[in-house]
């Protein structure tokens, strides 16, 4: 039994590893974005965009995330992303 609680943290550690990468490249795909957005002479923020976000990312949740789990992490990502890049 100890093995296997050993496993399932290590397993943890690595999926939580895989959410930071996940998160830095983001952040750096939008960064990317907004340099191109300003380029381009368009608002950094979309409230539209992040509307449909949230609907795409609702409608492909499997769980055991709830709705309102998911609402708060995309709530997470998108305000940890914009006070990131200065937003």
């Amino acid at each position: 039994m100890k093995d296997r609680f050993d496993e399932i943290r290590r397993e943890i550690t690595a999926n939580d590893e895989t959410i930071v990468a996940a998160v830095n490249r983001r952040i750096a795909l939008v960064t990317e974005l907004w340099q191109l957005k300003d380029a381009l002479g368009y608002a950094t923020v979309d409230p539209d965009r992040e509307r449909r976000l949230r609907e795409h990312l609702a409608a492909t949740n499997p769980g055991p995330l709830s709705p309102e789990g998911l609402d708060r992490l995309v709530t997470d990502l998108l305000d940890l992303t914009k006070n990131e890049l200065g937003a």
